[in-house]
């Protein structure tokens, strides 16, 4: 089982990105795809999730109207865009598989944001 997460970088405040995370090894259909985050200092916590079979979509309170999910199902990856970035997203993204049914949750390497003012 495998999750890359990719496409951190630094941008000014009001930039974008987007953020990929590549799953393999996984029976995706029975899983839920997230992304987390973890600022300097603070607890990891969860930005947004996916479900793969179906879509259904969950966000943050902090991110909604700002960041959007995505899935491409012939490259079995999943993309977070985020939009109008300020300080306060400055963090390490996780991306994150859980399935639907009690199991085993994987966690790939994160991707390192950087908002600067």
């Amino acid at each position: 089982v495998q999750l890359q997460a990719s496409g951190g970088g630094s941008v000014q405040a009001g930039g974008s990105l987007r953020l990929s995370c590549a799953a393999s090894g996984l029976a995706l259909s029975t899983y839920v795809i997230g992304w987390f985050r973890q600022a300097p200092g603070k607890e990891r916590e969860p930005v947004a999730t996916i479900a793969w079979s179906g879509g259904s979509t969950w966000y943050a309170d902090f991110v909604k109207g700002r960041f959007s999910l995505s899935k491409d199902n012939s490259q079995n990856t999943v993309y977070l865009q985020m939009n109008s970035l300020s300080p306060e997203d400055t963090a390490v993204y996780y991306c994150a598989a859980a399935p639907l049914v009690d199991g085993k949750k994987y966690w790939g390497k994160g991707t390192l944001v950087t908002v600067s003012s």
